[in-house]
């Protein structure tokens, strides 16, 4: 990525009374920490201004949530399933069931595991975070019927439907995430199919999806509790000049039945948003960028506090920081939705916690938007150890723990048995996590120490 200098650091009573003066003016629009929030009228549709994410009467709204990941698209890892259950990827799962028990009973056992994933607990418990915004992946044939393509399955609203109702009850917005489009865009597992990548080289898979985005946007273009639509995640199967181009196209059939919603660019791994200019002199208005900035994971550092305090304070030198993302954003004058982080995982649970907080409050600070992920993860023996990747995994308990399972040999009962279970298994919240989250008090990451 291009290298900006770095801006001047920001005294640390002055960033505290910042964040709190946004938080304290958008009450209105997010629940502030350990506020508890009731059902209410529909929410106020926003939109961009300029780096700034506004609602419909002018005041700025501060987004803060997370991803609800493993629901409406499987990843394997996040329930600890990727290396001893015979499946690595969506396709591959289905591929088996289809194989011994027929599609009709694979779409079955699919519905059981999404009745029970993501419940009215989980939606509860994401209110006692004081989230405000959950980022909601979905692999395109939970509205495409994959057996006839370009048309929509019998209960193809079915789980948006139900995840914007759940949030708006409780003041929550939704951004909608095409994580998985037809053929996949990517070769990552979490595209649906690992390997396959043919959403590039078969144009009928772009067409696809512009009349995917099309369904999508007809269905949900007088919602105010969806935040916007995050059109392609991670499409990074291409070069970035390719990708820009197909998402430029997505922005033109949106726009052609919904004028209204945020539209959210995404990023590529190898120059972020470098490749779609200034948005305004394409044409495009009211849209955020996306990127997703993991610092300690994935060949960033390790994690810890010092690869957290160097990206949120700056820190000089070559690595990327959130004051050049800021310079970048302010010369483009456009928006930032981070998509994806993960600020606590394997730092320790009371060091986690501190350090989340920090991160979503400086990001505040900036004006972004910002999901993490992910909301639930599981493993076989449970516990949060020294931080999972999830707000909520399951108990290290008799009750909370994984059977071991094959699907391609376990009795149908089994698999069945287990989707089930994910509704009921007792749940271990991270603790701290929830206490940061919900202290009225912005945490600043320069006054945080190692525990």
């Amino acid at each position: 990525m291009e290298s900006f200098p770095s801006l001047a650091k920001v005294e640390e009573e002055t960033m505290r009374k910042q964040v709190m003066a946004v938080l304290i003016a958008t009450a209105g629009l997010m629940h502030l920490p350990g506020a508890r929030a009731q059902a209410q009228a529909p929410l106020p549709m926003l939109h961009t201004e300029g780096t700034k994410w506004v609602a419909t009467d002018g005041r700025q709204a501060i987004l803060r949530g997370t991803n609800l990941g493993n629901w409406l698209i499987n990843e394997f890892w996040m329930m600890e399933l990727d290396k001893t259950s015979g499946v690595e990827d969506q396709c591959q799962l289905e591929a088996v069931l289809d194989k011994r028990f027929g599609y009709a009973e694979r779409e079955r056992l699919f519905k059981v595991f999404r009745d029970n994933w993501i419940t009215a607990r989980d939606w509860d418990l994401m209110q006692r975070h004081g989230l405000n915004v959950v980022r909601l992946p979905f692999i395109h044939s939970v509205i495409e019927d994959e057996k006839k393509p370009r048309t929509l399955r019998a209960d193809a609203w079915r789980y948006l439907d139900e995840a914007i109702d759940q949030a708006e009850k409780r003041g929550m917005y939704v951004v909608l995430d095409l994580h998985g489009a037809a053929g996949s865009q990517g070769i990552e597992h979490h595209s649906g199919c690992a390997g396959r990548n043919a959403y590039w080289s078969v144009p009928d898979n772009q067409a696809r999806t512009v009349w995917l985005w099309r369904q999508v946007a007809q269905r949900y273009r007088d919602r105010g509790a969806v935040a916007g639509y995050s059109v392609l995640n991670e499409p990074w199967g291409t070069d970035p000049d390719t990708m820009a181009a197909s998402v430029r196209k997505l922005y033109q059939a949106i726009r052609a039945v919904d004028p209204d919603h945020v539209i959210i660019l995404p990023g590529h791994s190898k120059n972020g948003i470098d490749s779609y200019g200034k948005p305004a002199d394409h044409g495009m208005q009211n849209v955020a960028f996306e990127m997703h900035p993991y610092p300690g994971h994935f060949g960033w550092g390790k994690p810890g506090l010092k690869v957290h305090r160097d990206w949120l304070t700056c820190a000089p030198g070559e690595a990327d920081t959130v004051c050049k993302w800021d310079e970048r954003l302010r010369r483009l004058d456009t928006a930032f939705f981070i998509g994806e982080m993960q600020p606590w995982a394997m730092m320790g649970l009371e060091l986690g916690g501190q350090v989340a907080r920090a991160s979503f409050d400086t990001y505040a600070k900036y004006g972004w938007a910002a999901t993490a992920w992910s909301w639930k993860v599981i493993t076989r023996q449970g516990g949060q150890g020294d931080g999972k990747w999830g707000f909520v995994t399951n108990a290290a308990s008799p009750a909370g723990k994984l059977p071991p399972i094959d699907f391609a040999s376990a009795p149908k009962a089994d698999i069945e048995a287990l989707f089930r279970s994910f509704g009921t298994q007792p749940y271990e919240l991270h603790q701290p996590l929830l206490r940061w989250l919900t202290t009225s008090t912005p945490r600043d990451i320069r006054e945080i120490h190692d525990q």
